[in-house]
């Protein structure tokens, strides 16, 4: 029996910012632009009060709140703050799985301190953070991952919740069907239109029938209605030398967001490639959209790439052309390749794909 966590930060890049500017602190703020065709990054609590969340129009976003202050996101400062993190979960296993910047999960099931009790770990984790970057965060503790998220999200903000083997069954039973991974508005709606409203309501279907109804996801909530989630906690370590990605737990279309989760992916691929003296000349970015059509993207420069800043702009502009209208995206991947000087050699006789 494993001993999951899912530790999620609230409400990150507002924190981030009310932090970094104390006039900011116990006001209802949104991290994106403000212009008429901008979108909400994400919400402060006092924003939320009022209907503001993360994908919203800006505009929506005022007529809901009109004292809402709008802060141009940073990447580079919550890509640092991220990495504070990470390293305090390192400290505790080596089986971190991040899902963006501001969540992941750990398997503690063995770890580095010993400790029997996932419950103290996540604990303590929660306390680490908060000393070391003034930031509240929420966990989950469970069994598996399926758990582990839902519990995470409980008591949020600032929140700490447990969901024991033995009761984990009936407490999905009683979760409404918006609350399981992968059902967004299109699936829910859905569900509904079947009479699917809560868990209980799931388990009672067939695993043919859902997967009839929802294709390769029925499986996965066939297993969820019972509180069985299989999945290991895998490390997102970079594919190959060169490249990274991210599969979201639920599909994101806002760009800002996924600008952010880019430049995350960006600096820990170059992080690799200066420690392996690996420079190449192509960019790549990788696109899996919710129905698993796959596109990447990929730009050669005259020259190969020696510092963060050179392909970071480009990699921004190659974003910029991606559409995003018709379907949200489940993944993200960015790569760097095509290093042609004879120390590297090795690396193209692999003849390794990018992703």
């Amino acid at each position: 029996m494993r001993k999951i966590i899912h530790i999620d930060m609230d409400a990150f890049y507002a924190a981030v910012e009310q932090r970094d500017n104390p006039e900011l602190r116990g006001k209802p703020i949104a991290v994106g632009y403000g212009e008429a065709r901008g979108v909400v990054a994400t919400a402060s609590y006092e924003a939320r009060k009022y209907g503001v969340h993360s994908a919203m129009p800006s505009l929506t976003a005022k007529n809901k709140c009109p004292g809402l202050i709008f802060v141009p996101p940073r990447f580079e400062v919550y890509h640092e703050v991220s990495m504070q993190i990470r390293e305090i979960f390192l400290e505790y296993t080596d089986l971190v799985e991040p899902l963006s910047l501001d969540e992941a999960f750990l398997d503690v099931t063995v770890n580095h301190k010993n400790n029997p009790s996932a419950s103290l770990i996540a604990k303590e984790i929660r306390q680490k953070i908060f000393e070391t970057t003034g930031l509240t965060a929420s966990a989950g503790v469970s069994v598996n991952k399926f758990l582990a998220k839902i519990a995470s999200e409980y008591k949020k903000p600032n929140g700490f919740f447990v969901i024991p083997p033995d009761k984990a069954e009936k407490f999905v039973e009683d979760l409404a069907i918006e609350q399981f991974f992968g059902v967004g508005k299109v699936t829910a709606q859905k569900m509904h239109d079947h009479r699917i409203f809560s868990g209980l309501d799931l388990k009672q279907r067939t695993e043919t029938e859902l997967v009839h109804l929802f294709g390769k996801a029925g499986h996965d909530f066939y297993l969820y209605a019972r509180g069985i989630d299989n999945r290991e906690v895998k490390p997102n370590r970079i594919v190959k030398s060169v490249s990274n990605e991210t599969t979201f737990l639920q599909d994101k279309n806002n760009r800002i967001l996924l600008t952010v989760e880019l430049y995350h992916l960006a600096k820990e691929v170059f992080e690799r490639i200066e420690a392996e003296n690996f420079h190449g000349k192509t960019i790549t970015i990788k696109i899996k959209y919710a129905d698993f059509k796959i596109i990447t993207r990929s730009k050669t420069l005259p020259k190969k790439i020696t510092a963060f800043h050179q392909f970071w702009h480009i990699a921004r502009e190659m974003m910029k052309q991606i559409d995003l209208s018709a379907q949200p995206v489940r993944l993200i991947g960015f790569g760097i390749s095509n290093a042609e000087d004879e120390p590297l050699k090795k690396y193209q006789q692999l003849e390794l794909k990018l992703f």
